[in-house]
């Protein structure tokens, strides 16, 4: 779990973060309608992270905070002096007991960038307490927009066609005007060539292989064939 604070002019707000062994992210916000400081706001996110976990029934948990003040005092390290922190202080131990294990780390703020922007995203935005907000879903698009709104090329050509004829031939569609050009080669940067065969690279190094539409729909085909 990561979590982190805020409170500024225009708010405040606590962001917290559970991330599943497979890598799944779980994101949490929320924005704060009384008076805090940024260590308050820290240790709200805190106890919003921890109680999600609870409720998710997990039992082995690692925390991870970019305030030391808040990481050190819940580890023990620190002594909680200010008056205003005490009571968050003794909520977060009685949390902790819902667990078998788990662990407080501190880490530098760039390297807490999802639960920052949640809560720099719940400090800014205002809303009414009538207002329902569904959580946020992050994609990652690999290719413009444009690339995917058509599932088949007019003359009949599969949609890789230009970047094929590129990285075979460093060659471009009699159409396509200098901004065409520079998208084809940044693109193609992203696939391989293997004789025939175009693959397109993925983040994870792992190369998928590009089909059109006949040839997809004949590996569905025989996938639900074997099922």
């Amino acid at each position: 779990m990561t979590f982190d604070g805020a409170s500024n002019t225009l708010g405040h707000g606590v962001g917290a973060v559970l991330v599943s062994p497979e890598g799944n992210h779980y994101p949490l916000t929320a924005r704060l309608n009384f008076f805090c400081t940024n260590n308050i706001a820290e240790y709200e996110a805190c106890i919003m992270g921890l109680r999600a976990a609870i409720e998710r029934n997990v039992k082995t948990l690692e925390v991870y905070g970019d305030s030391a003040l808040v990481i050190y005092q819940i580890r023990g390290d620190w002594e909680v002096r200010d008056s205003k922190l005490i009571k968050y202080s003794d909520l977060v131990a009685e949390l902790i007991k819902e667990f078998k294990e788990i662990t407080f780390h501190y880490f530098p703020r760039e390297e807490n960038q999802l639960a920052d922007a949640l809560t720099t995203l719940a400090s800014m935005f205002k809303a009414s307490k009538e207002a329902e907000i569904m959580p946020l879903k992050m994609s990652i698009y690999e290719v413009p927009a444009h690339c995917c709104s058509i599932e088949k090329e007019a003359d009949g050509r599969p949609w890789f066609h230009d970047i094929l004829e590129y990285i075979k031939n460093q060659s471009y569609p009699e159409q396509a005007n200098e901004n065409d050009k520079r998208t084809i080669r940044r693109m193609a940067a992203g696939f391989v060539l293997d004789g025939d065969i175009l693959y397109k690279r993925g983040n994870d190094q792992v190369l998928l292989r590009c089909v059109d539409d006949v040839e997809a729909r004949k590996i569905l085909e025989d996938v639900h064939e074997g099922i």
